[in-house]
């Protein structure tokens, strides 16, 4: 049995309120690495929504959070019924 590779955790990554709604953020890459980051949402009915493309730093992943929530509102995690992919 393969053993989990370790992450390493943005100090960016955390639990995010907004409009009533409160989401987990986890951004992430292998410990020990300097490679791309990815990020996860987690919803309260825990539900998650992957990104697709890594981004070059934990930055970069938080802003396109915040961009995503500021664009479709912190709901849009809520309304899909299928796991959803950005």
């Amino acid at each position: 049995m393969a053993k989990k590779p370790k992450l390493e955790h943005s100090e960016l990554a955390g639990e995010f309120t907004d409009d009533g709604v409160t989401v987990l953020v986890d951004i992430f890459r292998p410990a020990g690495t300097n490679g791309d980051w990815k990020m996860e949402v987690v919803t309260q009915h825990e539900d998650l929504i992957e990104w697709e493309e890594p981004f070059a730093t934990d930055r970069e992943a938080f802003d396109e959070f915040l961009a995503t929530i500021a664009r479709e509102g912190i709901r849009t995690f809520l309304e899909e019924e299928d796991p959803t992919v950005h």
